[in-house]
This record gives structure tokens, C-alpha cells and sequence, in this order.
């Protein structure tokens, strides 16, 4: 009995974040803040979330598979895909801290809302905002899109392709992230 009085309260004293996101698709900027928060937690969990009422460019599973090919050399770091409350989710790993990026004041009133939302679903969550590094403020998923569908248009070359990407997203998902973009694009 107190063994296991003991790993709760370890586990309790364990610092576990999570940092959710669509991450469709992940960025230079998203790993810039795992590795800062990767620093601050003993475990981090990069959460891909699903949300049903958004339509990605990528499926759930192949988000995953590029965010976990972009950490793969943070040893604290994990990756997941859940669907519902980020809330429920941080609940079922012992979560308590919530990493955010935040690139601007749009940013910051959007998350300061939603903070104040997940302390009243799960009064023990704490959000943690980091500001983005001044060269990654202008680097969202939304523009990396935009670069896949007009910059990657037929006739592009392959290095040309990986050239433009790879200013925006980890190094270690460029070719990945082209040879899915040309599966969907090759299909519409």
C-alpha cells in the first residue's frame, strides 16, 4: 500500500505537458517550441488533435508520423493523436501544463480564452504560453498549404520543391511531406 502511495505521489511531482495542435502540417516554428518546452517538463506529448469540424490536408495518422519523424532526437518527447478535449486527454496521461505558442496579440487573446476554458474544465491545468522565436513569427501550417498547393504545381522541379519547403518546415519531414502533397495532388 505504500509503494503504491509512493508512485502516486511521484507521479504527481512529474512535470508532463502536453502541446496539442492540428500540426497540418508541422513547422520549424512548432519544433522551435518543443524543444524550449522539452527543456522546461520532464515528458512532453505532442498531441495531434482531431478536430471533425476542420478539414485537414493531412490525415490524423500521417500528421503523426511527420511530427514523430521531426522529434525523434528529443528523448522526453512523445507524440499522439486524440480526438475530443485536449483537457480529457491531459487528465488521462497525468497532464497538468499546456504548452502554446504564441506568434502575436491575435494569438495571445485567442489562447487566453481557451486557457480560461480549460481551468474551468480541469481546474489542475496550467497553460504555458511561449512567445516564438522573432525568425519563426510569420511561419504558420496555413502558409506551408499554400506553398504545397501553388509553389509545388506541375512543372516545379523536385529540388526546386524541396528548396522552397524546407524553409518552413523540419528538415527530417520535407521529403515526406512532398511525397504526401503529390499523392493528394496527383488524386484531384
Amino acid at each position: 500500500m505504500k509503494q503504491n502511495r509512493a508512485a502516486l505521489e511521484a507521479s504527481r511531482e512529474s512535470r508532463v505537458a502536453v502541446f496539442a495542435g492540428s500540426f497540418d502540417p508541422f513547422t520549424i516554428g512548432h519544433l522551435d517550441i518543443v524543444k524550449r518546452a522539452a527543456g522546461m517538463f520532464d515528458s512532453l506529448v505532442v498531441l495531434v488533435a482531431q478536430n471533425a469540424s476542420k478539414k485537414n490536408m493531412f490525415e490524423a495518422s500521417l500528421r503523426k508520423e511527420m511530427v514523430e519523424a521531426a522529434v525523434s532526437r528529443i528523448p522526453n518527447v512523445s507524440v499522439a493523436v486524440y480526438e475530443g478535449l485536449t483537457v480529457d486527454f491531459m487528465k488521462a496521461v497525468g497532464a497538468r501544463y499546456l504548452v502554446r505558442g504564441i506568434r502575436n496579440a491575435s494569438d495571445l487573446d485567442a489562447e487566453q480564452a481557451v486557457a480560461w476554458n480549460n481551468k474551468v474544465l480541469y481546474g489542475d491545468v496550467e497553460t504555458v504560453f511561449l512567445l516564438s522565436a522573432q525568425e519563426h513569427l510569420v511561419i504558420s501550417s496555413s502558409l506551408v498549404r499554400e506553398l504545397l498547393k501553388c509553389g509545388c504545381a506541375k512543372g516545379t522541379s523536385g529540388a526546386e520543391q524541396k528548396n522552397l519547403i524546407a524553409k518552413f518546415v523540419p528538415k527530417t519531414m520535407v521529403s515526406m511531406l512532398l511525397k504526401q502533397f503529390r499523392k493528394l495532388y496527383e488524386t484531384v
